[in-house]
């Protein structure tokens, strides 16, 4: 009987080898899909973080583009209305610098005037006192070139000049004139062709006023 046994317990053994082995390549199989799925997974993430950093690269370098872009828009303004305040004390500077030489003048020709009377007052008081009367009309002449300087500085108002219209500069008209706007008058009273021209310029500071001011300078 237990020659009998025997064969029984290997055939048992061998049973329970076949089945072990089985399993075992179930298993394999199981962590070898597990692993799949695994790396196709990661696979999946791993894309939308790629696009996601991408995107995020994307949308720094148009903030910084547009960063720059605003920058250098401010400061193209700055700089216009630094030369247009530039101009106007120059302006201011001249016309004073005018004025002086001007009441200078008259000045010394007083001076000048009084001189000879003075000198020439003796032999009147000898001969004929009347003489000094006729230089009285030799005052007026510094009159006349005060009254001529105010329209000497009225002839520069010319309407082509685009810079006399509050908030347009040296650039801004340069750029204007390109457009077509020539005139403050088309600025003033703008036709649907000039308003098309003007929207161009919107993003001017205080190009909502352009209009206004144009006409108070035409006013």
């Amino acid at each position: 009987m237990a020659k009998k046994a025997k064969p029984s317990v290997d055939k048992i053994v061998k049973k329970v080898n076949k089945e072990f082995e089985k399993t075992s390549a179930q298993i394999e199989g199981l962590i070898n899909d597990a692993l799949k799925q695994f790396d196709t997974l990661q696979s999946q993430v791993q894309e939308p973080v790629r696009k996601l950093l991408k995107d995020m690269d994307e949308l720094r370098d148009r903030e910084m583009k547009r960063f720059n872009d605003e920058f250098e828009r401010r400061m193209n303004e700055f700089h216009e209305l630094q030369s247009a305040l530039l101009e106007k004390l120059g302006v201011a500077s001249r016309d004073s610098e005018k004025s002086a030489p001007e009441s200078k003048a008259p000045a010394k020709a007083k001076a000048t005037e009084s001189k000879p009377q003075s000198k020439k007052a003796s032999p009147a008081k000898k001969a004929t006192p009347a003489k000094p009367a006729p230089k009285k009309p030799a005052a007026a002449k510094p009159k006349t070139t005060k009254a001529a300087a105010p329209n000497k500085a009225a002839k520069p108002a010319d309407n082509s000049d685009l810079t006399r219209v509050k908030g347009i500069g040296p650039a801004t008209a340069k750029k204007m004139k390109e457009a077509g706007i020539t005139s403050i008058e088309q600025i003033a009273n703008p036709s649907d062709a000039d308003k098309q021209k003007l929207e161009a310029f919107k993003g001017v500071r205080g190009s909502s006023q352009f209009s206004a001011e144009a006409s108070k300078v035409l006013s």
